[in-house]
């Protein structure tokens, strides 16, 4: 029988970042975008730092983008962490950037502008992480 695997850690859920980790759940990446200008904007933040607004709404984004930079921390073990994670900044199709970790791949098999797509992975507590890999042919 196999180890099993412990689950990443229940995100901090706030205010502001309640909408992101809801739509995770339903496998959805999403991103606040303010009301008056139109501006995306990640992470989550309760005023538009372009035009100074509190109104917002919620974009359902694409889930492609292009890896911007990776690396690899290295630090003692943490549950939920074994192995080797790659973090990496996503530029995403909407123009926005987004830190994740990337998965299916090699550290070394990866390269500026490489196409990749999210996929959501099982948290504690039920939500999901949303997490990327190299884009399908």
């Amino acid at each position: 029988m196999g180890e099993a695997t412990a689950l990443r850690a229940a995100p901090w859920v706030t205010r502001d970042s309640e909408f992101f980790w809801e739509a995770a759940r339903r496998e959805e990446l999403v991103a606040e975008r303010c009301a008056d200008c139109g501006i995306l904007r990640s992470p989550p933040r309760p005023m538009c730092p372009h035009c100074n607004s509190v109104a917002r709404e919620t974009q359902v984004l694409s889930g492609r983008g292009s890896i911007y930079t990776w690396v690899i921390p290295r630090y003692p073990v943490v549950p939920g962490f074994e192995g080797t994670h790659i973090v990496a900044v996503i530029d995403l199709e909407e123009g926005i950037r987004l830190v994740s970790n990337i998965c299916e791949i090699a550290y070394e098999d990866i390269t500026a502008d490489m196409p990749v797509e999210v996929f959501f992975e099982p948290m504690q507590d039920g939500y999901k992480i949303p997490l990327f890999r190299p884009a399908a042919g």
